[in-house]
Protein backbone atom coordinates (compact mmCIF):
# COMPACT_ATOMS: atom_id res chain seq x y z
CA UNK A 1 0.00 0.00 0.00
CA UNK A 2 1.27 3.36 -0.69
CA UNK A 3 0.92 4.88 2.57
CA UNK A 4 3.55 1.45 3.95
CA UNK A 5 5.98 2.37 1.24
CA UNK A 6 6.25 5.97 2.51
CA UNK A 7 6.70 4.80 5.93
CA UNK A 8 9.79 1.93 4.78
CA UNK A 9 11.25 5.19 2.37
CA UNK A 10 11.24 7.60 5.68
CA UNK A 11 13.90 4.96 7.19
CA UNK A 12 16.10 4.93 4.66
CA UNK A 13 18.50 7.43 6.15
CA UNK A 14 19.04 4.85 8.86
CA UNK A 15 21.16 3.20 6.24
CA UNK A 16 23.84 6.18 6.90
CA UNK A 17 23.80 6.15 10.22
CA UNK A 18 27.94 6.43 11.15
CA UNK A 19 28.32 8.79 13.99
CA UNK A 20 28.63 11.70 12.03
CA UNK A 21 26.09 11.59 9.69
CA UNK A 22 23.14 13.61 9.33
CA UNK A 23 20.37 14.78 7.31
CA UNK A 24 19.50 18.24 7.70
CA UNK A 25 17.70 21.06 5.30
CA UNK A 26 19.13 20.91 1.80
CA UNK A 27 20.83 17.88 2.83
CA UNK A 28 19.18 16.02 -0.36
CA UNK A 29 18.38 13.41 1.32
CA UNK A 30 15.84 11.57 -1.45
CA UNK A 31 14.14 7.95 -1.48
CA UNK A 32 11.38 7.00 -3.70
CA UNK A 33 9.23 4.24 -3.26
CA UNK A 34 7.38 2.21 -6.29
CA UNK A 35 5.46 -1.07 -6.40
CA UNK A 36 5.45 -3.15 -9.13
CA UNK A 37 1.84 -4.92 -7.50
CA UNK A 38 -1.64 -4.72 -8.91
CA UNK A 39 -0.55 -6.42 -12.01
CA UNK A 40 -4.78 -6.33 -12.86
CA UNK A 41 -4.66 -3.03 -12.01
CA UNK A 42 -6.01 -2.12 -16.08
CA UNK A 43 -8.94 -3.71 -15.45
CA UNK A 44 -11.25 -1.38 -14.83
CA UNK A 45 -14.17 -2.66 -11.84
CA UNK A 46 -16.32 -0.56 -9.60
CA UNK A 47 -14.99 -2.86 -6.50
CA UNK A 48 -11.69 -4.24 -5.74
CA UNK A 49 -10.61 -6.44 -3.59
CA UNK A 50 -7.22 -5.74 -1.81
CA UNK A 51 -4.59 -7.65 -0.06
CA UNK A 52 -2.20 -6.29 2.60
CA UNK A 53 0.13 -7.09 5.08
CA UNK A 54 -0.34 -5.50 8.29
CA UNK A 55 1.37 -2.85 10.09
CA UNK A 56 2.18 -4.79 12.74
CA UNK A 57 3.93 -7.02 10.55
CA UNK A 58 6.27 -4.70 8.22
CA UNK A 59 9.21 -4.96 11.41
CA UNK A 60 11.44 -6.89 8.88
CA UNK A 61 10.78 -5.04 5.84
CA UNK A 62 11.71 -2.24 7.57
CA UNK A 63 15.16 -3.95 8.04
CA UNK A 64 15.50 -5.54 4.50
CA UNK A 65 15.27 -1.88 3.56
CA UNK A 66 17.82 -0.29 5.52
CA UNK A 67 20.10 -3.40 5.11
CA UNK A 68 19.86 -3.17 1.44
CA UNK A 69 20.25 0.62 0.98
CA UNK A 70 23.52 -0.01 3.23
CA UNK A 71 24.69 -2.07 1.02
CA UNK A 72 24.21 -0.19 -1.84
CA UNK A 73 26.03 2.97 -0.34
CA UNK A 74 29.32 0.13 0.50
CA UNK A 75 29.16 -0.75 -2.81
CA UNK A 76 29.09 2.52 -4.60
CA UNK A 77 32.04 3.47 -1.42
CA UNK A 78 34.12 0.75 -3.14
CA UNK A 79 32.97 0.17 -6.38
CA UNK A 80 34.84 2.33 -8.31
CA UNK A 81 39.00 1.08 -9.33
CA UNK A 82 40.03 3.69 -11.84
CA UNK A 83 41.08 6.71 -10.19
CA UNK A 84 39.59 9.71 -12.68
CA UNK A 85 40.37 13.59 -12.64
CA UNK A 86 37.59 16.21 -12.52
CA UNK A 87 37.66 19.76 -14.00
CA UNK A 88 40.41 21.49 -12.02
CA UNK A 89 42.73 18.87 -11.47
CA UNK A 90 40.83 17.47 -8.39
CA UNK A 91 41.79 13.79 -8.35
CA UNK A 92 39.10 11.11 -7.06
CA UNK A 93 40.28 7.84 -5.51
CA UNK A 94 38.25 4.66 -5.04
CA UNK A 95 38.42 3.39 -1.19
CA UNK A 96 40.55 0.55 -1.63
CA UNK A 97 38.31 -2.32 -0.70
CA UNK A 98 40.58 -3.88 2.12
CA UNK A 99 40.49 -0.62 3.99
CA UNK A 100 36.99 -0.31 4.09
CA UNK A 101 35.93 -4.03 5.54
CA UNK A 102 39.02 -3.20 8.07
CA UNK A 103 36.74 0.26 8.71
CA UNK A 104 33.80 -1.55 9.12
CA UNK A 105 35.04 -4.24 11.41
CA UNK A 106 36.26 -1.61 13.69
CA UNK A 107 32.90 -0.29 14.12
CA UNK A 108 30.94 -3.24 13.96
CA UNK A 109 29.30 -2.68 10.81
Amino acid sequence: MPHQLKRIARRLTMASRAPAACSGNGSGDLFIAFSTANAVGGKRSDVESVKMLRNSRMDPLFTAAVQATEEAIVNALGGGYEPWSEINGYRVEAIPHDRLVRSHAKYGR
